[in-house]
């Protein structure tokens, strides 16, 4: 994968955020999204690629989506795709912060196919890595990574999500006197802080979507840092209704026409297989990690995290843009 990709990757990126800011705070989170994935979708179809989408975002809610197995690219360099046209569609939808644009891409076969379901996360940076473990307790992987970092239990920070899901989780962690901080949405973005020098997020556990899970696990490994996953079915996340057995048992069917099982913890390796990862992140709303975007009239600023594995080199892009001067199609779409 030529590292000329990773501008072209930034510009789909910057135009899905750009197509997703058109809906913030309009309450019409599909809205957003499918504006987002429609603009994805035809910048990714006008960059010099052979790309497949390996996993997307779209099933679990029923918004729109880039599917998996779609092909995408002018021809090119064979590139397997992980996507999530916006990451935080509710926030953007409510104006709150956190959501991004995000998308992952590596050589071919490198990325794990998954369907779009629940995953299971623990997430470390560098300092920590090779130190956790999603077989083992909790209460182990928090004392492992304290202990790594040279810190006691009250000085480790987790981030996770404000979920009633994980409710039993932050009271656990908190009784042993680590510092929780609980985001309503936004794992991608938790996951990239536990590995950036200036932030003091040691660890980031959730229950989150796959798609999410793979994005992350490729920018953790561009980054060194570490990470476990455990693809879970819904009724094991949401609650035994026949609702969700229903559509957990689609989702484990789907797992083994993949060849991938549920319940079963993976490690980065099986979840990224290479280092020639770029990863691009485009902020919608202001967060933790990247600016919101502005705009006055036909004029809008960006900014965008680029993330270059093989040479881990980081990029912090402000972009200017001119909608009126856009191709017609993403204009139609943006402004």
């Amino acid at each position: 994968m030529k590292r000329e990709l990773a501008m072209a990757f930034s510009r789909v990126t910057e135009g899905a955020a750009l197509a997703g800011y058109k809906w913030l705070g309009r309450g019409d989170k599909n809205a957003a999204d499918g504006a987002a994935v429609e603009v994805m979708r035809s910048l990714l179809n006008k960059t010099e690629i052979d790309g497949e989408i390996v996993i997307g975002e779209g099933e679990i809610d029923d918004a729109p989506m880039l599917y998996i197995g779609e092909k995408v690219g002018l021809g090119g360099d064979a590139v397997d795709i992980a996507v999530d046209p916006i990451e935080g569609t509710r926030m953007t939808a409510m104006g709150q912060s956190n959501a991004l644009a995000v998308l992952a891409a590596a050589d071919k076969g490198s990325f794990l196919k998954a369907p779009d379901m629940y995953m299971e996360k623990l997430v470390v940076g560098p300092g920590a890595k090779g130190c956790i473990d999603l077989h083992k307790p909790l209460k182990e992987n928090l004392e492992n990574v304290a202990l790594a970092l040279g810190k006691p239990l009250t000085e480790l920070t987790v981030i996770t999500l404000a979920k009633p899901r994980h409710d039993d989780v932050i009271v656990e962690m908190q009784n042993m006197g680590v510092r929780v901080f609980a985001v309503p949405d936004g794992d991608v973005a938790a996951s990239i802080l536990t590995c950036m020098p200036d932030s003091e997020v040691d660890m980031m556990y959730c229950i989150g979507g796959a798609p999410e899970g793979v994005v992350s696990a490729a920018v953790i490994r561009a980054l060194d840092g570490d990470m476990h996953g455990r693809l879970l079915a819904r009724h094991d996340v949401k609650g035994d209704s026949e609702e969700n057995r229903k559509l957990g048992e689609e989702e484990l069917r789907r797992c083994a026409e993949m060849g991938v099982e549920a319940n079963v913890v993976l490690a980065m390796e099986d979840m990224v297989r290479s280092d020639n990862v770029i990863f691009a992140a485009t902020g919608i709303t202001k967060g933790d990690l990247l600016e919101g975007i502005t705009r006055k009239g036909n004029i809008a600023t960006t900014e965008t995290l680029l993330i270059r594995g093989r040479c881990r080199t980081i990029r912090r892009i402000k972009s200017i843009h001119y909608l009126d001067r856009k191709d017609p199609e993403e204009r139609a779409v943006i402004v």
